[in-house]
């Protein structure tokens, strides 16, 4: 929401249009404030009523049957606040609760291009912090607005009927009361920006220093650390501070103004009980008044601006709502299984402008049979596979599987079919059946143990304390590199996928762990059309075609002997390497 706009409306009404599955509680909640309005209101006026025509004529019965009816209209009015109070919660509670739900919904359908622009934090924040702000609008903001305004108009027209005159006096103050109210709005509506931005700021710090506190401290570096920290923890504790300083100056100067207002109604009240334009009920009930109209206005000041917080949140969460960079479902040729040929027809393809990271690349596999990319870091390998997921849309060219480009088919079944299995292996916090089954109930616990015996990883999972009902710390912190792989290899066998992609996933393995799964992973491409990306070329030499990239294109392609007999060829180039390494 931009500084410049003082109010936006159409944001405010998309905000209640959460609101609309519960519709109801949100009439009812509007019901209850009107019912509060004239109830507050009636107290002084029963007063009032108690002063002039009871107490000065000696009226104990008169008396008597008012008290009671002040008890009981107490009583009424608090069950009333009671329920306005809870309902109001009630309904924002279940507006954020729905909205949570939603924004998660969409951040898990995002092209992978947003996470790689976006902090963790950031989106940390708008799913947790904003949404749970925006349930000020409901239980501190445009509902009690409207009951607090519609107490103003009650009171001030009560006030005028008994007294105009004396109603008028105390009104000469209201100016000084509006600017006051009106600059404090102004201010702590900037000063709430600020703090939204920069808890969003620390979240996105924290984030990535605590899921990266491993290398913070491999290379000694906890004391730069802090001072960042400390510098952002600096900036959004002034944002804090300069937020409570106009709440410190603000409720004071409205003190002060209703002082005023209450000492000019002494002062001319006086005067009219003097010379009978007055009576004395009416001057112990004014003050009351003045309370009633006071409160409401110095509070209205406050629940605005919770209420613009409320939708400087909103804003940015509609925002993320609103970001479309996600996959578009155009597909709908719905697969059961594929025979896994796949064509790539001179493909392009750039995570940001004409940046290419992919220029003109055409390969075909068919069926059953297996590749492996081979190149230097940033040749394009990994893009080959996000595309092929459809995680990225390519620019110019074609892929297709069975003869159909991959747009053509639903989203869901395309990806269903693929199985990838990364270097980096990530590990949910949660049991080692729950990280290979991914909460699938179409997965059986027979299933996940035979997949298990195959790769060889069920011996390890067996010895973990609980087996396969082990307790993964978060990313898999209490479990080896090759541990995290094996369980990694489960989980992509138990899916039965069509497709096969193993991106480096033997790199971070030491050799007698890899010796383990070497077997089963031939096993596994024998069935499967394969797309291996591997460093270590001394696991790829029985595939059935080696691609050899190089920025972006292909230089060469072959078996693994075919590619040795080239004399200045690439690949030659890249086996020698790694053979002289080895020897030294």
């Amino acid at each position: 929401m931009s500084k410049e706009k003082k109010f936006d409306y159409r944001l405010l009404r998309r905000i209640i249009g959460l609101a609309s599955p519960y519709r109801k509680l949100f009439l009812f909640c509007g019901l209850l404030a009107v019912i509060l309005a004239p109830l507050a209101a009636v107290r002084p006026l029963l007063i009032q009523k108690m002063v002039d025509e009871h107490i000065f004529h000696y009226d104990i019965s008169g008396m008597t049957q008012l008290t009671i009816v002040l008890v009981v209209l107490l009583l009424a009015e608090s069950l009333l606040l009671y329920a306005f109070s809870f309902s109001t919660n009630l309904l924002g509670q279940s507006v954020i609760r729905d909205l949570r739900v939603r924004v998660f919904r969409h951040i898990t359908r995002l092209n992978l291009s947003y996470f790689d622009k976006t902090p963790i934090g950031t989106s940390t924040t708008r799913t947790i912090n904003d949404i749970e702000t925006i349930n000020s609008v409901f239980a501190e903001g445009i509902i009690t607005i409207i009951a607090d305004l519609l107490t103003l108009i009650v009171v001030l027209a009560i006030m005028l009927v008994t007294s105009w005159k004396l109603t008028m006096v105390c009104m000469t103050v209201l100016p000084f009361l509006v600017i006051a109210s009106y600059i404090f709005k102004e201010k702590i509506n900037v000063s709430f920006q600020r703090v939204r931005t920069e808890v969003a700021r620390m979240n996105a710090f924290l984030q990535e220093r605590i899921t990266g506190m491993r290398i913070v401290q491999i290379f000694n570096a906890e004391r730069q650390e802090a001072g960042k920290f400390r510098e952002i923890n600096r900036v959004y504790t002034k944002a804090n501070l300069d937020s409570v300083f106009y709440y410190a100056v603000f409720f004071p100067v409205v003190e002060i103004i209703s002082a005023a207002a209450l000492g000019l109604m002494v002062w001319w009240g006086a005067r009219g009980v003097i010379g009978g334009e007055i009576t004395l009920g009416t001057m112990v009930a004014f003050p009351v008044y003045i309370s009633m109209l006071f409160r409401p206005i110095r509070l209205l000041a406050d629940k605005f601006n919770t209420l613009q917080m409320g939708m400087v949140a909103a804003d940015r969460v509609f925002q993320l709502v609103d970001d479309q960079s996600f996959v578009e479902q155009s597909g709908t040729k719905r697969v059961a299984r594929f025979q896994g040929d796949i064509v790539f027809d001179k493909v392009d393809f750039a995570y940001q402008d004409d940046n290419y990271v992919l220029k003109n690349v055409s390969f075909h596999v068919r069926p059953g049979q297996s590749i492996a990319l081979v190149g230097k870091t940033g040749s394009g390998k990994s893009t080959i596979i996000s595309i092929l997921n459809r995680f990225y849309e390519v620019r110019n060219g074609s892929i297709r599987i069975d003869g159909t480009d991959i747009r053509d088919y639903d989203l869901y079944d395309l990806r269903n079919r693929i199985a990838v299995v990364l270097q980096d292996v990530f590990l949910f916090s949660g049991t080692v059946m729950d990280n290979i089954t991914l909460h699938d109930p179409a997965i059986s616990r027979e299933q996940v143990i035979e997949a298990a015996k195959m790769i060889g990883a069920h011996a390890f999972i067996e010895r973990l304390p609980g087996g396969y009902d082990y307790q993964v710390m978060e990313r898999g912190a209490t479990l080896s590199m090759g541990q995290r792989q094996l369980i990694s290899f489960v989980r992509a066998l138990v899916f039965d996928p069509d497709i096969l992609i193993l991106d480096e996933a033997t790199s971070s393995i030491d050799y007698e762990t890899e010796s383990v799964i070497q077997h089963a992973i031939e096993t596994l491409i024998a069935r499967r059309t394969s797309l291996i990306i591997a460093h270590r070329l001394s696991t790829i030499r029985h595939v059935d075609t080696i691609i050899v990239m190089d920025k972006g294109r292909i230089l060469e392609s072959g078996t693994h002997v075919e590619l040795l007999e080239l004399p200045e060829g690439k690949y030659r180039e890249l086996y020698e390497m790694q053979f002289v390494d080895s020897e030294g």
